[in-house]
């Protein structure tokens, strides 16, 4: 049996869903912005990508038996 990650389910699909938004919006904005604040949407794509890097290596664990 494997063990269950930090996020629940249904926080797994809206970080999911977060990750998709932020990736998508980033390239859009820098078409459409002549500034750089669209990198803070690549930065947040990034930690989102991260919690759900560290969430699936929690689930992957294997659960201690005794």
């Amino acid at each position: 049996m494997r063990s269950a990650g930090f996020l629940t389910d249904r926080q797994r699909r809206f970080a999911w869903v977060g990750f998709l938004l932020a990736a998508f919006q980033a390239p859009v904005a820098a078409k459409v912005i002549d500034d750089a604040s669209w990198l803070f949407a690549v930065v947040v794509a990034m930690v989102v990508a991260t919690v759900i890097l560290a969430d699936d290596a929690q689930r992957r664990r294997p659960t201690p038996t005794e």
